[in-house]
């Protein structure tokens, strides 16, 4: 599926992912491929891409995701760098 991580400066992250786990106000839940459609909010917190065996994590400021379609966007308010 195709993820998109997006904050008001850059895209953070845009390509093809196999499970994307986001910190949803009401707790961290994973989407994967043929989800069905939503729309969260999001908490700060840590949001995990998974591409096959490789694991990437990014640390968020809270945000939105949207998921429909295989496509999945996060707009997140801001990013932490490690």
């Amino acid at each position: 599926m195709k993820l998109s991580i997006i904050t008001p400066d850059k895209i953070v992250f845009e390509g093809e992912a196999t499970a994307v786990t986001v910190p949803g106000t009401s707790g961290s839940f994973q989407i994967l491929k043929d989800h069905a459609a939503i729309i969260s909010t999001l908490e700060d917190g840590n949001v995990i891409i998974q591409q096959g065996k490789d694991e990437q994590t990014l640390t968020i400021k809270g945000g939105v995701v949207e998921a429909k379609n295989n496509v999945v966007t996060v707009l997140a308010e801001g990013i932490l760098e490690a």
